[in-house]
C-alpha cells in the first residue's frame, strides 16, 4: 500500500495513560502499522494526569493557537507532542486547561462522572480534526479508539465532507466493551452539531450512553472493528444491520488482520466500481 497515510484518535496509550486495553493497541498498532510503511500520526488529550516533563511535551507554537467553539464559547487549542524513541513515532496532545488540567481523567476524586464529559469530548473530536489540517496532513484512514472519539465520524461525513485534508479519508471505528455507564450532558446532541450540519445529524447520539456513541459511530464510519469480546448485544445488533465492513475479534494481537481490513477499506470502492 505505499506510503498509506494512517490518523489514530484515541483518548488513552500506552505509556502517557493507561486505563484499559485500548492504551495497549493504540501503542501497538500504530508501529506495527508503521512498519508495514504506513506514514502514522497520533493524536490524543493531554489529560492533567499526564506527566510533561517525564513525557518530553513541548509545545508545538505553529499548531497551538486556535479556538474551538462549543455552546458559543470560544476554547483555546494548545497542541503539544512528544516523541516514542523507540518506534519513532510523534503523539500530539491536544491540550486545553479548563477542559484537561484535572489530576483525574472522566471521574472525579469522588467518582462522579465529570458533569462536562460531553463538551470534553466535543473539544476533542473537533480539536483534531481542525490539528490535522493545519498539519496539512491528509490522511488516507482516520482510526477511531474509545468513546471519547465517537463524533468524529459525524463531523468526517458531514462539516468536512469536502474538506481537501478528509474528503478522500476512509473511517474506521474500534468498538470496546462498556466505557462508561453514566449518561452525557441532555443537551450534549444539540451542542455536538458543527457547521454544515443539523441537530438530525447527531440524533443518533442524543441519548448520550455509551452504547448510543457506538451506535452513531457505526453509522457514520465506512469499517467497524469488534476490539473486544464483551460488546453490548444491542451495539452487535446495529453492526450488523449497518452492512457495514467489520473486522471480527480476535484474543490475539494480530496486526496482519488490521492491515489486511485496512486494505479492504480503501479498495472498496473500486471493487464497487469494478
Amino acid at each position: 500500500m505505499g506510503k498509506s497515510k494512517l490518523l489514530f484518535i484515541t483518548h488513552e496509550m500506552s505509556p502517557f495513560l493507561e486505563l484499559t486495553k485500548i492504551s495497549e493497541i493504540t501503542r501497538q498498532l500504530p508501529q506495527a502499522m508503521q512498519d508495514k510503511g504506513f506514514e502514522i500520526r497520533i493524536l490524543m488529550p493531554r489529560f492533567g494526569n499526564i506527566n510533561e516533563r517525564r513525557n518530553r511535551l513541548h509545545e508545538v507554537i505553529r499548531l497551538s493557537g486556535m479556538n474551538i467553539i462549543i455552546n458559543d464559547n470560544d476554547n483555546p487549542l494548545i497542541i503539544k507532542v512528544a516523541s516514542i524513541p523507540s518506534a519513532r513515532m510523534q503523539v500530539y496532545f491536544l491540550d486545553n486547561e479548563e477542559y484537561f488540567q484535572r489530576k483525574h481523567v472522566f471521574n472525579d476524586k469522588d467518582g462522579k462522572f465529570y458533569a462536562d464529559n460531553d463538551e470534553r469530548m466535543i473539544f476533542f473530536c473537533k480539536g483534531a480534526l481542525e490539528t490535522v489540517k493545519k498539519l496539512g496532513w491528509a490522511p488516507d484512514i482516520v482510526h477511531c479508539h474509545g468513546w471519547m472519539s465517537a463524533l468524529v465520524p459525524a463531523y468526517l461525513k458531514n462539516t468536512y465532507k469536502d474538506d481537501p485534508t478528509f474528503k478522500h479519508s476512509k473511517i474506521v471505528y474500534s468498538i470496546y466493551g462498556n466505557e462508561f455507564n453514566e449518561t452525557l450532558d441532555a443537551d450534549f446532541a444539540r451542542k455536538a452539531v458543527m457547521s454544515d450540519m443539523n441537530e438530525g445529524h447527531t440524533e443518533v447520539y442524543k441519548p448520550g450512553t455509551n452504547s448510543s456513541l457506538y451506535t452513531g459511530a457505526i453509522q457514520y464510519s465506512d469499517g467497524i472493528v469488534l476490539a473486544s469480546e464483551d460488546i453490548d448485544q444491542d451495539v452487535l445488533n446495529n453492526v450488523k444491520k449497518s452492512q457495514k465492513a467489520v473486522m471480527e475479534y480476535k484474543s490475539t494481537l494480530d496486526f496482519e488482520n488490521y492491515y489486511n481490513f485496512y486494505d479492504e477499506i480503501t479498495n472498496e470502492e473500486l471493487v464497487n466500481v469494478a
